[in-house]
């Protein structure tokens, strides 16, 4: 069958992580020592929040998120408007009726 290439697998040194630079991290740890505790473990944490291992905070994935497709819908809006404006396009009834037949035209009094 073949196109089985196996690449090597890169294990990342743990000493990349430091909980300093995590300021969340930094925070947790701060509030751990002001009651006298330590977490050993909280270097575990930091890929989570270090910007240079993670590509967005939490805030900025929150975002991206919340405001994913806005901009190709905006542009679409926007493309919308102008063809609609460009061919005069009206979508209004051509009889000038309005609302749903109480008109006030003359077969109404």
């Amino acid at each position: 069958m073949g196109g089985h290439h196996h690449h090597e697998i890169k294990i990342p040194d743990w000493r990349m992580y430091k909980v300093e630079n995590a300021k969340e991290l930094v925070e947790v740890e701060k509030a751990l020592n002001r009651i006298g505790l330590k977490d050993p473990w909280l270097r575990n944490e930091v890929w989570r929040y270090d910007p240079a291992i993670q590509k967005y905070t939490k805030n900025q994935k929150l975002m991206k998120s919340l405001f994913r497709g806005f901009g190709v819908g905006l542009v679409l809006t926007v493309a919308t408007i102008a063809l609609e404006k460009a061919f005069k396009v009206d979508y209004h009834d051509p009889r000038g009726v309005h609302g749903h037949g109480h008109g006030h035209g003359e077969e109404h009094h």
